[in-house]
């Protein structure tokens, strides 16, 4: 190691190459601890990187991001809060559903609020005759309820849908 204004570089391989460290040390000062060098650095900083997305994946997850979803179906979800009430989550999410996609049986842990954007499906929601469900139409599926696409579309439909649901619980699950 050679001193360098009061850093302190670390010879690597080439003699052209030189990596100085992040932490400064004054000459004549005592400095207790580690100094990492950029390489270090960068390797912590990775480590850190990944836990961080880990721990935004998880928290998503929990907040009731939508799950992965039946081929032909995607979920976009628009706008995201806590509320109306503690232990809450108010999601808008916009859900595309290609034509000849039948979507499983499935519950939501709160209500589901939809308005129906293009398109059109049969709707069997447990407890309700089942309806034909168009462009301009709306409709609402109480929480826990079974619910799923009937006969599906001839045409791709589109639907806007508004979620409140229970902090910490999936989305939707099998029913």
């Amino acid at each position: 190691m050679t001193p360098s204004r009061g850093r302190q570089s670390v010879h690597i391989g080439d003699p052209g190459l030189h990596e100085e460290s992040l932490a400064v040390a004054d000459p004549g000062t005592e400095m207790e601890g580690v100094m990492l060098t950029r390489r270090e650095f960068a390797a912590f900083a990775s480590c850190a990187i990944c836990g961080i997305t880990e721990f935004v994946a998880a928290q998503a997850s929990a907040q009731g991001t939508p799950p992965a979803a039946t081929a032909g179906v995607t979920r976009k979800i628009l706008s995201q809060t806590d509320g109306p009430a503690p232990g809450y989550v108010t999601l808008l999410v916009e859900a595309t559903i290609e034509a000849g996609v039948a979507v499983g049986r499935h519950t939501h842990p709160g209500i589901e609020s939809a308005y129906v954007l293009e398109g059109g499906f049969e709707l069997p929601i447990q407890g309700q005759p089942t309806r034909t469900i168009k462009a301009g139409d709306a409709f609402h599926v109480p929480p826990e309820t079974p619910h799923a696409g009937g006969k599906p579309g001839a045409a791709k439909s589109r639907i806007l849908i508004t979620y409140v649901v229970e902090k910490g619980k999936p989305l939707a699950s099998p029913a």
